[in-house]
């Protein structure tokens, strides 16, 4: 599979749920590690890209934009010694590309929780595979294909910290979360004593535990999961406390689109190419089969 080069370079941030430093749009090719997957993933009919439609737009474009992260581990990183971008939500947005263009040629433009509804708005990206938490809220400004994974919020630590256990215990306490995610309601509406402190990005974050300036870290277990595996001097200590279901993120309105990418989505599912590519991300750290893929147009929002 050959490699494509960037050629346009922006200066957006972003980890979906906690933002990250900025860096250029990359190329997304998938890795030798990903191809084997992707070359199993459907394609769609030409009857499928109907003229003047998003499709259409994308496939006489030759790539797929996608609004991502390129230091999320498992999710969406970006490889040192190849560039490519890999993970659970990189290989999404290949298999989508694949489905349009017959080859996963995608463009990822590292983008922010703040900025994610801009880029969609005004075009720059065409999809957002970011750990986009579906909510009523959101929904008012963009729309939701999916979802397409189910996670939710944990809390982290340094390792040997006492004392916290639940939510709750996080009252009086400073708590680390990302700006504009859904951690900040969620301490809010739990431990509505806890002083949160907020950094734009995930790796941030992470610093800011270590270096005490708050003692529990409020993030996305599949990213923490993610980080203490990276990071041995951290650790989980509760299980997931919400259900946060992610979604695809789309123009707001271009509901033919978005029936588009769900029956690509629910393609995905049904021939296992979902599945494996879980196996070969988050399926190297979460022990067990892949879990059942929430149902598609299951929650408010989506």
């Amino acid at each position: 599979m050959k490699r494509f080069v960037a050629v346009v370079a922006v200066s957006l941030l972003g980890l979906a749920a906690c933002g990250e430093s900025s860096s250029p749009a990359v190329p997304g090719a998938p890795s030798e590690k990903g191809s084997d997957v992707l070359a199993k993933a459907p394609v769609a009919a030409a009857a499928e890209i109907l003229p003047g439609s998003t499709m259409e737009k994308i496939k006489q474009r030759g790539e797929l934009l996608v609004g991502g992260s390129l230091d999320a581990p498992l999710l969406s990183q970006q490889n040192p010694a190849t560039g490519e971008v890999e993970g659970f939500d990189a290989d999404m947005g290949k298999a989508l590309a694949k489905y349009i263009l017959g080859e996963p040629k995608v463009k990822i433009v590292n983008s922010a929780s703040e900025t994610r509804e801009a880029l969609l708005a005004n075009g720059t990206v065409d999809v957002v595979f970011q750990t986009y938490t579906i909510t009523e809220e959101r929904a008012k400004q963009v729309a939701f294909a999916g979802p397409y994974y189910t996670s939710g919020l944990t809390i982290a630590v340094k390792k040997g910290t006492a004392g916290i256990a639940k939510p709750e215990d996080l009252n009086g306490k400073k708590v680390l979360a990302g700006a504009n995610t859904p951690a900040i309601p969620a301490i809010k509406k739990l431990a509505p004593q806890a002083e949160i402190i907020t950094f734009g990005s995930d790796p941030e974050c992470v610093q800011a535990l270590k270096q005490d300036r708050g003692v529990a870290y409020v993030q996305d277990e599949t990213i923490l999961i993610a980080d203490a595996k990276k990071d041995p001097s951290i650790e989980i200590v509760t299980k997931p406390f919400t259900v946060d279901p992610y979604g695809i993120g789309l123009k707001h309105g271009d509901d033919q689109f978005k029936k588009f990418v769900n029956d690509w989505l629910k393609k995905t599912q049904d021939t296992g190419v979902w599945q494996e590519i879980w196996k070969k991300s988050i399926g190297t750290v979460v022990t067990g089969d892949a879990p059942q893929p929430p149902q598609i147009g299951s929650v408010p929002g989506s």
